[in-house]
């Protein structure tokens, strides 16, 4: 094998990894030494992506949008399991009791309609004034692009594109990056505005001086440091180990989909494996539940999650997976589809804000800004912007908010079924755009109703 630098596959990955990690470093540099920027709790990823995206922009950093894809992807589901191995707190019980997993699931479904239903106004109304040539159903692609990101953004995009919407696959990325733009920017300005009001306390990680005992760092039940093994190591195999079975489990899915309903699978298997951060989560979660039944039942004698270790392993992921998703923000051609572009982008934004400032202070009462920041985050871009403002006031994670996330999402699955039939009724005919619009504003009802009434009973 030819180790030297010419053998490109050896020595890229490398390369753009030392790259992303000298423009963190100097990124910490810079908010360390520049008041201005300490000021404005600029998160020291946030700041790396932006300056790896204009340099990638300008031509002067040669590092493939592929590669920064890629590295987002898995790292954003590798940091999900790293927080789905931990050992949950006896304090998350009475989530359970609010049925806030599934409350989160009805709110992330929420903004999803109210987008849908402010970017079908928008389309709708141009296609029959400004703009007659306009694609009435491009609003759908507005909650595509904010709500799920740019990997649903992409395919729905494309499919209108086949329907007749001309750049209609650029029209939805591009909605994409402005929501992952509205996340950074107006929730890091909205960070700002409630620290000076004393609202909130943005936190930074504690030092603790002095040493730190094997008994202070190590509790009875869990592997000795005296073990051969290390025990970062065990924890790193875990996660690895996890992400392994969720690949196999979710190749096992969509290959006996495509097998038994081709016509299914076309429309299934890109959101099996666009939403592997949740089963990986959630198998996460399984094998939580294992280790303890194992150690009830004497098989186990030692635990193996570490949480201190895991929270670790997830903020280095989390860090990665912020810099590698801003540096990947992609404005293609938007020429003749600037107005709707603006409108929703604008509006998009606004009403999202809106809707979760009053429905967060319904499902999250004792967390209210940590769950709204995490939502606004995830619902204006991916759950990495989500991540990356909770992480500002909770650093942690030890409010229940990052979970919601993933709780949420998995319930969002069902909760958002009936969004796919909505999507394929749209464009077909005016009458069933508007069909669908009555649709959206109905189940937008009833999942506020859901959120608002419905409660556990108590045994």
């Amino acid at each position: 094998m030819d180790y030297s630098w010419s053998n490109a596959p050896l020595w890229n990955p490398v390369i753009s990894f030392g790259i992303l990690a000298g423009i963190m470093l100097f990124s910490n540099m810079l908010i360390r030494k520049v008041v201005l920027l300490r000021k404005l709790l600029i998160p020291t990823a946030v700041l790396a992506g932006f300056i790896v995206l204009a340099l990638r922009e300008s031509g002067l950093l040669p590092i493939r949008v592929e590669f920064l894809e890629i590295t987002t992807y898995h790292t954003i589901a590798l940091g999900f399991i790293a927080m789905g191995l931990r050992v949950p707190d006896k304090k998350d019980a009475g989530s359970r009791r609010e049925l806030t997993g599934a409350k989160s699931g009805a709110l992330i479904v929420g903004s999803y309609l109210i987008q849908g239903i402010v970017g079908l106004i928008i389309s709708a109304g141009l296609s029959f004034t400004l703009m007659p040539n306009l694609f009435k159903a491009a609003g759908i692609l507005l909650p595509m692009g904010y709500g799920q990101g740019p990997g649903q953004a992409n395919n729905v995009g494309s499919t209108y594109e086949q329907l007749g919407f001309a750049g209609g696959q650029s029209f939805a990325l591009s909605l994409a990056a402005a929501g992952y733009l509205c996340a950074c920017v107006v929730g890091i300005i909205y960070l700002n505005v409630l620290r000076r009001k004393n609202l909130i306390h943005v936190q930074t990680p504690g030092f603790v001086s002095g040493s730190i005992s094997t008994d202070t760092y190590q509790m009875e039940s869990e592997i000795r440091v005296s073990e051969s093994v290390d025990r970062f190591s065990v924890q790193a195999a875990l996660v690895i180990l996890v992400y392994l079975a969720t690949y196999l489990i979710i190749r096992g899915i969509t290959s006996l989909l495509s097998a038994a309903a081709p016509g299914a699978a076309n429309m299934l298997n890109s959101l099996f494996w666009g939403f592997n951060f949740i089963f990986g989560a959630l198998l996460a979660m399984f094998c939580g539940v294992l280790f303890r039944w194992l150690t009830k039942a004497r098989v186990m004698t030692r635990q193996y999650p570490d949480n201190y270790l895991l929270s670790r392993i997830s903020g280095v992921l989390f860090d990665v997976m912020i810099i590698c998703g801003i540096a990947s923000i992609d404005f293609s051609d938007l020429e003749g589809l600037w107005l709707p572009f603006l409108l929703m982008a604008v509006l998009g934004g606004a009403v999202t804000i809106v809707y979760l400032l009053w429905i967060c202070k319904i499902i999250y009462p004792d967390y209210y800004y940590e769950g709204f920041f995490s939502m606004f985050g995830m619902m204006t871009g991916t759950i990495s912007s989500g991540i990356l403002l909770l992480r500002e006031i909770d650093p942690y994670f030890k409010t229940p908010a990052a979970n919601n996330l993933l709780t949420g999402s998995g319930f969002a699955i069902v909760f958002g079924a009936p969004i796919l039939v909505l999507i394929a009724l749209a464009p077909q005919s005016t009458a069933l755009l508007f069909l669908t619009l009555a649709v959206m504003i109905v189940y937008f009802i009833l999942l506020m109703l859901f959120i608002a009434k419905v409660r556990r009973q108590k045994p």
